[in-house]
C-alpha cells in the first residue's frame, strides 16, 4: 500500500513516527507492507526533528503528489477548508482512499467528499475528526448501525474541559484559567475556535450525521462558547451539587408538529455531579450515547495531540488497506433518514438565571410574573445581598429556548433589574 501523506505537522509527524516503528505488525494486520510515497508540505526548509524518512519524498506539490497513479492511500492532517476539499476531492473521485481528521472540511461540506467517495468508488475514513484517539465514529457507523440512537451529549473539546475544570476545582475566573491553558499548551495562542465553539460545533455535525442518518452541517449547529461563564456561575453550580461542562448536544425525537426531527447544539450547561461527564477533567474528552436497545454507553479517553490523533490514523489506514486488498469498500455513506433539523426555539432544558435587582418591596413578585407570562414555570428561586448588591437566582422547570429567550428580553426592560448576570442551561436532571 503506498501512502501519500498530506501535511508534516504535530499529528503528520506522529503519523511519520508510527509507520516507521509499527511497520512490520502494520504489514501483518493488512495482509501487505505499507510504504510512504511521499509527503505534501507548506515549506520544504522546516526543521522537522530527526524524522524517520528520506527528505528527498517532501513536497510543496500535494495536487501533484494525490494524482500520482501509483498512490493507494491518502491522508490529510492539514486542515482547513482549502485546499483540503480540491485535493481530496481528487483522490476520492479517482479511487483512492481518503484517511482524513479535518473536522472543520467534514462539517462545511462533508456532502463533497462523500458524494466524490460515491463516484469513485472510493473509501472515506474520519475517525480522528472526533475525539482524538477514542473509537467513536465506528461504533456509531457500525456496531449501533442495526439500533436506534436517541441522543448522543459530549464533550468533544479538551481545551475548554482544561478550563472549565480548572474553573471549578481553583474558583478561578475565565481569563486566569485560559492564561494557565495556554502556557501549559493546551490553548492555542488564538483560542477562538475551541472557547468559543467552533470546534465543538464541528465536531457535534459529524456525530449527529453518523447517529440519526441525516446530512448536518456547521451551519446547523446552535453555537455558544464558554467566554461568559464566570467564578460566581461555577459557585453557583456547586451550591445547586453540579458542575459546567461545554456540551455537545445531538438528539432524536418529534418537533413542535410531532415530527421525527433532530436538533443539535453546542453550549456550556451546568450538569449534576451524579452525570456520567461530570468527572471528565482536565483535557480529556467522553461521549455518551443514548440507544433504544442498547441502552447507555460511555466513550472516554484523551480527545486531542499528536499521538492520540495519529493513533486513529492509523487505524483507519490499516480498514482502508484492507478494503483495498480486498477489492471492496465500506458501506456508502447513510443518509437515508434526511431528518428536518430543530430550530433553536424548540429546543427544552432548565435553566439557572442570575440577575442583579433593586432590594425593594414587590421585585420578586414582578420578576415572577414575568416568568408566568411566558408559561415559564419557576423550580427554585435564592436571594442574597443587600441594596444595590441584591441578587436572585432562579432555576426553572423544562422550557423551551424561546419561551426562555422571551422571558429574559422583558426581564432586560424591568427597571427593578439591574442586569441579567448570566443565564446557563442545566441538563441531566430532573
Amino acid at each position: 500500500m503506498r501512502l501519500a501523506l498530506l501535511g508534516c505537522g504535530t499529528v503528520g509527524q506522529e503519523v511519520v513516527r508510527l509507520l516507521h516503528e509499527q511497520a512490520a505488525d502494520l504489514a501483518a494486520r493488512i495482509g501487505a507492507p505499507v510504504e510512504l510515497a511521499g509527503i505534501a508540505v507548506r515549506r520544504l526548509g522546516r526543521d522537522r526533528g530527526d524524522l524517520p524518512v528520506d527528505p528527498a519524498l517532501f513536497t510543496t506539490d500535494a495536487l501533484g503528489l494525490v494524482k500520482r497513479d501509483d498512490i493507494d492511500v491518502v491522508v490529510e492532517v492539514v486542515g482547513g477548508i482549502e485546499p483540503a476539499r480540491t485535493w481530496l476531492v481528487e483522490a476520492l473521485r479517482a479511487g483512492k482512499s481518503v484517511v482524513t481528521a479535518n473536522k472543520a472540511l467534514l462539517a462545511e461540506d462533508g456532502a463533497a467528499l462523500h458524494d466524490a467517495a460515491a463516484e469513485g468508488g472510493a473509501d472515506l475514513y474520519y475517525e480522528a475528526s472526533v475525539a482524538g484517539a477514542i473509537p467513536l465514529l465506528r461504533p456509531l457507523r457500525e456496531s449501533l448501525h442495526g439500533d436506534t440512537i436517541t441522543r448522543v451529549t459530549g464533550i468533544v473539546n479538551g481545551t475548554t474541559n482544561f478550563i472549565l475544570s480548572a474553573m471549578d476545582t481553583t474558583g478561578a475566573g475565565f481569563a486566569e484559567a485560559l492564561e494557565e491553558a495556554t502556557e501549559l499548551g493546551y490553548a492555542e495562542a488564538d483560542p477562538t475556535a475551541d472557547v468559543e465553539g467552533f470546534d465543538a460545533a464541528a465536531k457535534a455535525a459529524i456525530l449527529a450525521s453518523l447517529a440519526f442518518h441525516t446530512r448536518v452541517g456547521a451551519a446547523d449547529v446552535y453555537r455558544e462558547g464558554i467566554t461568559e461563564v464566570t467564578a460566581a456561575d461555577m459557585a453557583s453550580a456547586k451550591g445547586m451539587g453540579c458542575t459546567i461542562k461545554l456540551l455537545c448536544i445531538a438528539s432524536r425525537g418529534p418537533d413542535s408538529t410531532g415530527t421525527d426531527s433532530i436538533s443539535v447544539r453546542v453550549h456550556p450547561a451546568m450538569i449534576p455531579l451524579s452525570h456520567p461527564l461530570a468527572s471528565v477533567g482536565d483535557a480529556f474528552n467522553a461521549v455518551f450515547v443514548e440507544a433504544e436497545a442498547a441502552g447507555q454507553l460511555m466513550f472516554y479517553g484523551r480527545g486531542a495531540g499528536g499521538a492520540p490523533t495519529a493513533s486513529a490514523v492509523l487505524g483507519d489506514v490499516v480498514a482502508v488497506s484492507r478494503n483495498r486488498l480486498a477489492q471492496v469498500r465500506q458501506a456508502s455513506e447513510s443518509a437515508y433518514a434526511d431528518l428536518p433539523i430543530r430550530p433553536m426555539g424548540e429546543a427544552v432544558t432548565r435553566y439557572h438565571i442570575s440577575l442583579d435587582v433593586a432590594d425593594r418591596a414587590g421585585v420578586l413578585a414582578a420578576v415572577a410574573g414575568v416568568f408566568a407570562r411566558h408559561d415559564v414555570s419557576i423550580a427554585t428561586v435564592r436571594q442574597s445581598g443587600r441594596n444595590d448588591d441584591a441578587t436572585l437566582v432562579i432555576v426553572t422547570h423544562m422550557a423551551s429556548d424561546a419561551a426562555l429567550a422571551a422571558t429574559v428580553e422583558e426581564l432586560r426592560r424591568l427597571d427593578i433589574v439591574r442586569s441579567i448576570a448570566s443565564v446557563l442551561r442545566v441538563e441531566g436532571g430532573s
